[in-house]
C-alpha cells in the first residue's frame, strides 16, 4: 500500500473511448491485482445479472499491475481493460476507473469472487434515492479470518464515533455512487485499501444519503492483499478524517486533560506553580487551535440547499 496522493494522471474518457455510441447507466469498476482465477468469471457475472434486469452498463477492469494473466482473462471476458505496469494501490484503480467513465451512477466491485453481483441491480435501483449504497455484509462476515475480526470491530467503532451513527459496515468492497456525490471527494480519497473507509466517512460526515442493502459474503478466490499493517494505517486515517471532519472532538478532550492536569498540579504544589501556568496555557491554545480548525471545516463543508432530482430532495 502506498502513500495517499495520486501523483499517476488517470487516462482520459475521450482517449479510452472515441466513439462510444451511448451512455451508460452505471459503469462498474472492478479493481484487480493477480486475480487471473475470478476476474473473468465475476466480469461474466455482472454482465449477466445487469443485462437480465435491463440497465445500461459498463464494465471496467483496472489491471493494477498484476503478474499474472489478469489482463487477460479481462480481455477474454469483454470488459475494458485500464492495465497499469506497477502495482499502485486498491484506490489508485478504483479513482482511474472513475474517472474514465461517464455514467450517473459509479458501481464498485472487488475482482475476487467475495461479492454477489446480483445484489447490483437492486442497489442501482435504491441509488434512485441515495447517494451512496453500500453492500452490507453483516453476518454474513463469517468467511472473515477469526484474526482480522478484531481489528475489523476497533475500526467499525471508531469510525461510527467519527459519523456520529452506526455504520453497518465501513470497508465494503461493493457499492454503488451517484457521481455528483462522489466526485467532490476523489482529492481526500487514498490510493491504498483505505478508500472504502474514507469514503464511507467522506459521505456520513457530510450528511449525504448512505443506505446499506444486505449481501451474501463469499468465500475469496485466491490469497487476500490485505496484511496487518494495514489496520495501523487505517486507525490513523481514523483519527485524520476526525479532525478534518470534527476536530473538536480531538482539541476538546485533549484541551480538558491539560487543563486538569493544571489544575491537579496546583492543587498538589498548594499554589500555582509554573508547570501548572504551563499546562493551562497549553490547554488554551489547543482549544483554540480546535475552534479555529473547526470553523475552517465547516466553511469548507456547508451543506448545500436540498435540490429536487428524479422526483427526490437531495442536497
Amino acid at each position: 500500500m502506498t502513500g495517499d496522493i495520486d501523483h499517476h494522471p488517470a487516462p482520459r474518457v475521450d482517449e479510452l473511448y472515441p466513439s462510444a455510441p451511448w451512455r451508460p447507466a452505471v459503469a462498474v469498476i472492478i479493481p484487480a491485482y493477480n486475480e487471473q482465477d475470478a476476474v473473468r468469471a465475476t466480469v461474466d457475472e455482472v454482465k449477466r445479472v445487469l443485462s437480465g434486469a435491463g440497465i445500461a452498463h459498463h464494465i471496467v477492469v483496472v489491471n493494477d499491475g498484476s503478474d499474472d494473466e489478469t489482463a487477460a482473462q479481462a480481455r477474454v471476458a469483454g470488459a475494458q481493460l485500464i492495465d497499469f505496469p506497477d502495482n499502485i494501490g486498491y484506490g489508485h484503480a478504483l479513482k482511474a476507473g472513475i474517472a474514465a467513465t461517464d455514467s450517473d451512477l459509479v458501481a464498485i466491485l472487488d475482482a475476487d469472487g467475495t461479492y454477489p453481483p446480483d445484489a447490483l441491480p437492486a442497489m442501482v435501483a435504491m441509488a434512485e434515492h441515495a447517494d451512496m449504497v453500500v453492500g452490507d455484509r453483516g453476518a454474513a462476515m463469517n468467511n472473515v479470518p477469526w484474526v482480522r475480526r478484531p481489528a475489523k470491530w476497533v475500526l467499525k467503532m471508531l469510525a461510527s464515533v467519527v459519523a456520529q451513527r452506526r455504520i453497518n459496515d465501513v470497508n465494503s468492497g461493493l457499492r454503488v455512487f451517484r457521481r455528483t456525490a462522489l466526485e467532490p471527494f476523489i482529492p481526500l480519497l487514498p490510493d491504498g485499501y483505505s478508500f472504502t473507509t474514507t469514503i464511507t466517512l467522506c459521505m456520513l460526515a457530510t450528511n449525504q444519503t448512505v443506505v446499506y442493502q444486505p449481501v451474501h459474503y463469499g468465500r475469496r478466490i485466491g490469497r487476500s492483499k490485505i496484511r496487518a499493517r494495514h489496520f495501523f494505517k487505517f486507525i490513523f486515517l481514523v483519527v485524520r478524517l476526525t479532525v478534518f471532519f470534527q476536530p473538536l472532538r480531538i482539541f476538546l478532550p485533549l484541551g480538558a486533560i491539560l487543563m486538569i492536569a493544571g489544575a491537579a498540579k496546583a492543587f498538589y504544589d498548594g499554589s500555582v506553580s509554573a508547570s501548572a501556568v504551563f499546562a493551562m496555557l497549553a490547554a488554551i491554545i489547543v482549544w483554540s487551535i480546535g475552534l479555529l480548525a473547526d470553523m475552517i471545516t465547516r466553511l469548507h463543508l456547508r451543506p448545500q440547499a436540498p435540490r429536487r432530482i428524479d422526483g427526490a430532495w437531495r442536497r
